[in-house]
């Protein structure tokens, strides 16, 4: 073999192993370019997933006007007086967008057995009332669907909304009734 022979076998093995080594490096470029286009897709995703369900309607979330944020503490002593009256001035407020009355509510005592009656008044002279029976020892939420006022037809001038604790409706003549969170729920 010459010198030619042998620089041509070399050149052959060479530039065959730097032809491999290229596409060697190709493949992993590749895959690395897929993983990164992937973990985008990926990413890009849950943003978008996220954004949604952040931005959509929860359905335990409620849109409320709030009357009374900090509780009420009606206390009761029916020696001279025969009820005990919690009033909120509603001054002419427009209910009729509103499905809902909702607060909570608790009592001081534990063997009292004690029923509120919630009373509406329009400036239309229509009145309407319900009773929330056997008030607990511990918070409970209430919440009445104001077409259970029957005596009311049109909600858009509302005077007065009453919480009313009755000597006929209380065991013991004295005691505290606290209310808390009041508002209309949409």
């Amino acid at each position: 073999m010459d010198k030619k022979d042998i620089y041509e076998h070399l050149a052959k093995i060479y530039l065959d192993a730097s032809s491999k080594r290229k596409k060697k490096s190709k493949e992993p470029r590749l895959f690395k370019n897929l993983f990164i286009a992937s973990v985008a897709v990926a990413v890009i995703s849950l943003a978008t997933v996220g954004f949604y369900f952040r931005h959509s309607r929860n359905p335990n979330t409620e849109i409320a006007l709030v009357i009374a944020p900090d509780a009420v503490k009606i206390n009761f002593h029916f020696d001279p007086a025969k009820r005990e009256i919690y009033s909120v001035p509603l001054n002419n407020l427009d209910l009729s967008r509103y499905k809902a009355l909702a607060f909570s509510i608790k009592q001081a005592g534990y063997k009292d057995d004690i029923n509120m009656r919630i009373e509406f008044a329009t400036g239309f002279k229509e009145k309407s009332e319900i009773y929330v029976r056997q008030i607990p020892h511990k918070w409970k939420e209430c919440r009445i669907d104001l077409a259970q006022f029957k005596g009311i037809n049109d909600w858009s001038s509302m005077l007065e909304l009453a919480f009313i604790v009755e000597e006929w409706n209380a065991r013991e003549n004295k005691g505290v009734v606290y209310v808390d969170n009041i508002r209309f729920v949409k």
